[in-house]
C-alpha cells in the first residue's frame, strides 16, 4: 500500500480509503482484509443508516481501532435555519458509541454547501464546541465535506483553520463543485480527500461502449475502474481516495493498483486516453461548456456552469445522475438558490463566455428541462422539511 503525508500531523494515509456508506453483508470479512493489506482510513457517518454501529462493531472485536484513522461526520442537514441552539454533543456522543471509542481522528462538518451555511454554524457557536473537543483530545483533527460551488469552497476553506476537506472529484468531474482548482487550493492547507472517484460506479460500469472500447484499446490491463483511480492518484494533491468496495474482488483489484500508484505516473499516451474517453462521454452533451467559469460570478448568483453541467449529464451520465448534480449546483434544498429560472437577462455573462455559448438561451433550456413542476414541489418540500424557507426574493 502507498501512503500520503498528512503534513499537518504527520499521518501516513494510505492512499486508498474505505468508504463505508454501503457496507454489504461480507462487510467484517472485506474490512478486515482490506486493513491486512494497509488501507487504514474509514469514512463513515452519522446519517449513514447502521455504518458507524458496523464499522465499529468489527474494529473492536478484532481490537483494531488504534492501527486505523476513523472519520465520521457530523449531520448538518438536521440543523435547521431558524434553530437557536443547536445539540452538536447528541451527534458526537452517538457517533462514539456507535463507533465503540473514545475520539475521532477526523470529524467532518458534513454537506457544507456555502458561507452562509458557516456563518451560521458560527453563530450557533461551533467554532468554541470545536475547540473544546480537540482540547479534550476527543476530536483529534477538523474537517468538513463540501457540496456546493467553486467559488463558494475557495471562501469555505479561508474561513476556519481546517485540517481536513473532502471534495467530489474525478475526472469526468474536475470542474464540477470544489474542482481541480480548489483541489489545489485546498491541498495548500490541509489534507484532501476524494469522494465520488466513480461517479457512484458509473465510471466503473456506466460507461458508453465508445468509452469502453478506447480504454480497452489502450491495451493497459485496466478496468475502467482502474484508469478512474489512476487519474487521482497521480495528482499529488490528491491526499487519500475513496472506494465504497462491497466485494472481495473489488477489494483486491483496488489494493493492487493502490500498492503501485504514485504521483506523475500518467504519460502523455495516458492523458490522451482520458481526452478521447471524455469527447465520447461529451458527444451527447447539449451544451458545449468547458466549465471555464469566466461567465462567473453571475450578478444574481445563478451557477452558470453547474447549470450547464448538470444539464449535460443527463444526455452523458443518465437522468438521475444529471438531477442529483442540478440539485447540488442550484441550491434546489437552500435557502438561496442558485437557479437559472432566477436569470435576469441582464447579459453580464455572454460576452466572456470563450466558447460563444447563448447562455441566456441555454439557461432558459436548462431550467424547462429541470425544473418541472413535479422537481419544484420536491424542492419546496425538502426546503420546508429542513427549515429553509425562501424569501420570495430568493
Amino acid at each position: 500500500m502507498q501512503y500520503r503525508i498528512d503534513k499537518l500531523t504527520g499521518n501516513k494515509l494510505s492512499a486508498l480509503s474505505f468508504g463505508c456508506m454501503r457496507f454489504a453483508g461480507r462487510a467484517e470479512e472485506i474490512v478486515m482484509r482490506s486493513i491486512e493489506k494497509g488501507v487504514n482510513y474509514f469514512d463513515t457517518a452519522w446519517i449513514y443508516p447502521g455504518n458507524e454501529e458496523t464499522l465499529g462493531s468489527i474494529l473492536a472485536k478484532n481490537n483494531v481501532r488504534e492501527k486505523v484513522f476513523i472519520a465520521t461526520k457530523l449531520p448538518l442537514i438536521l440543523f435547521k435555519s431558524e434553530s437557536r441552539t443547536v445539540d452538536f454533543d447528541k451527534y458526537f456522543a452517538q457517533s462514539l458509541e456507535r463507533l465503540k471509542t473514545n475520539y475521532i481522528d477526523y470529524y467532518l462538518l458534513h454537506m457544507v454547501s456555502d458561507m452562509e451555511q458557516w456563518s451560521r454554524l458560527k453563530n450557533w457557536g461551533i467554532e468554541d464546541w470545536i475547540q473544546k473537543k480537540k482540547k479534550s483530545g476527543a476530536i483529534r483533527q477538523i474537517g468538513f465535506s463540501f457540496h456546493g460551488s467553486g467559488s463558494d469552497f475557495l471562501e469555505v476553506i479561508d474561513a476556519y483553520d481546517w485540517e481536513m476537506a473532502m471534495i467530489q472529484y474525478n475526472y469526468f468531474d474536475e470542474n464540477f463543485q470544489a474542482g481541480v482548482r480548489g483541489l489545489r487550493a485546498a491541498s495548500k492547507k490541509m489534507p484532501v480527500v476524494v469522494m465520488e472517484p466513480l461517479l457512484g460506479g458509473r465510471l466503473a460500469a456506466g460507461l458508453p461502449n465508445e468509452a469502453v472500447k478506447i480504454f480497452k484499446n489502450a491495451d493497459k490491463n485496466l478496468s475502467p475502474a482502474g484508469w478512474a483511480l489512476n487519474w487521482l492518484w497521480d495528482q499529488a494533491e490528491v491526499t487519500s481516495v475513496l472506494s465504497g468496495m462491497n466485494t472481495m474482488d473489488q477489494l483486491e483489484e483496488n489494493i493492487s493498483l493502490a500498492q503501485v500508484c504514485k504521483t506523475g505516473m500518467l504519460n502523455e499516451a495516458d492523458k490522451s486516453v482520458y481526452s478521447a474517453v471524455l469527447k465520447s462521454l461529451k458527444r451527447a452533451c447539449k451544451i458545449r461548456c468547458t466549465g471555464c467559469n469566466y461567465c462567473m460570478p453571475c450578478p444574481i448568483g445563478v451557477n452558470i456552469p453547474g447549470s450547464f453541467s448538470a444539464y449535460n449529464a443527463i444526455y452523458s451520465m443518465g437522468f438521475m445522475e444529471g438531477m442529483k448534480q442540478y440539485a447540488t449546483s442550484t441550491g434546489l434544498t437552500q435557502v438561496k438558490s442558485t437557479s437559472p429560472s432566477i436569470c435576469t437577462q441582464c447579459g453580464k455573462c455572454e460576452p466572456l463566455c470563450p466558447q460563444k455559448i447563448p447562455i441566456i438561451k441555454d439557461l432558459k433550456t436548462v431550467s424547462k428541462k429541470m425544473e418541472p413542476w413535479w422537481v419544484k414541489l420536491i424542492g419546496i418540500s425538502a426546503r420546508a422539511f429542513l427549515g429553509k424557507k425562501r424569501n420570495k426574493n430568493k
